[in-house]
């Protein structure tokens, strides 16, 4: 096959970090309020502007709190966990890597009794209309190393008795969540904005917060997970006064992005680039005998962390070794060409691809790099004379 000629201009396909916004430069940061305590005024407006923009542009709940947190969406999510998980029954959802992490947590940091595990396959979902709601849910909106999305919330019970823990990471700023029937939400900068990795997002419902002032966890909680003071959620938290000190430089980029988004049609333009992404990928699929979506179902297919595996009947029957190689290879034929960076399936995955197509990724450089990998996936087997 012949080597195409047109690259995208960002090669920057990366699941996390992700790219930055286009356009994006160092000089946005010029206005930083490096050197100075982020407990001063003015760092402290930059990180109340920081959670106000964020709640404005997703449409949180005006009676939600938002509070930045440290160790990015992991630290989000495990905040939440060992300050709310315990008294009630906890049911949680595992298709991905990642809510396996949250899950093996649960069961052996925080040694839980009473819990069920809903796990599947990676490229399939749980059955959600059998889940239980006698007690909590802990689940992932996108399933960042599977490609594979809840479709929408409607799942989730309106009059649940429990909380509903949703880490949210790669789909808050490119999917349309229904915030009022999450308890919890947890994301992080690096994802769908391309921020700067290392800080979260925690957004608590009322009764999230109701759960907080009103149960006291069994076990030592360390300093970085504590929101609670004199016996209370503390409130300073949602309003710009840190767990630990974040980085005023990480912050600046992310208000520029939070910016961007406002300058570029908000969450709703956000939302359609995404899906445009996706859709570009799905029309390519359907003429592709060698790749497909690792998602089984359509109505669940992530528009952000865009999974393929390898389907060609060719090497369908080779060991797991020799389709290992072969997605090894691929991924490093773009790199040198400087087509795409980071696209191997995640570690634990079946191997294939895993294409980010957040909204900083733009359309014209996702239709661009799919001749690439028609191209890249021959010249592999040739290469590797299968």
């Amino acid at each position: 096959m012949t080597r195409p000629l047109v690259k995208p201009i960002c090669p920057e396909f990366s699941s996390g970090p992700c790219a930055k916004r286009p356009k994006w430069s160092l000089n946005t940061l010029n206005n930083s309020a490096l050197g100075r305590s982020h407990r001063h005024k003015i760092a402290k407006s930059k990180l109340q502007k920081l959670i106000d923009s964020t709640k404005s542009i997703l449409k949180i709940p005006k009676d939600y709190l938002v509070g930045i947190v440290p160790g990015s969406d992991t630290g989000a999510i495990e905040i939440a966990m060992w300050n709310l998980l315990g008294p009630r029954p906890v049911n949680i959802m595992v298709w991905d890597s990642f809510s396996s992490d949250w899950a093996n947590d649960i069961q052996f940091q925080l040694k839980l009794e009473n819990v069920h595990i809903c796990k599947v396959d990676y490229g399939k979902l749980p059955d959600l209309n059998n889940i239980q709601f006698k007690g909590d849910i802990v689940f992932n909106w996108n399933g960042t190393t599977a490609g594979v999305c809840v479709p929408n919330a409607n799942w989730i019970n309106a009059s649940r008795n429990g909380l509903s823990i949703c880490d949210a990471t790669s789909a808050a700023f490119a999917m349309d969540i229904d915030w009022p029937k999450l308890d919890v939400g947890t994301f992080s900068w690096q994802k769908c904005l391309g921020g700067e990795a290392g800080h979260g997002i925690l957004v608590l419902s009322p009764k999230a917060v109701e759960r907080i002032n009103s149960y006291t966890p069994p076990w030592p909680i360390p300093k970085l997970f504590q929101l609670r003071k004199n016996g209370k959620l503390n409130l300073d938290i949602f309003s710009g006064a840190t767990i630990n000190t974040p980085s005023m430089l990480c912050v600046e980029d992310f208000l520029d992005a939070l910016k961007w988004t406002q300058e570029v049609g908000g969450l709703s333009a956000l939302i359609r680039k995404s899906k445009n992404n996706l859709n570009i990928i799905k029309n390519w699929i359907s003429r592709s005998h060698w790749a497909d979506f690792l998602c089984e179902d359509v109505n669940n297919l992530s528009s952000t962390s865009i999974c393929l595996k390898l389907v060609d009947p060719k090497i369908i029957d080779l060991s797991l070794e020799i389709k290992n190689n072969i997605e090894k290879n691929i991924v490093k034929l773009l790199e040198e060409h400087e087509v795409a960076f980071d696209i191997g399936s995640y570690r634990s995955a079946p191997p294939g691809l895993r294409i980010w197509g957040g909204p900083t990724v733009e359309n014209n450089d996702v239709k661009n790099l799919l001749p690439w990998l028609d191209w890249a996936y021959y010249e592999t087997l040739d290469q590797l004379k299968i």
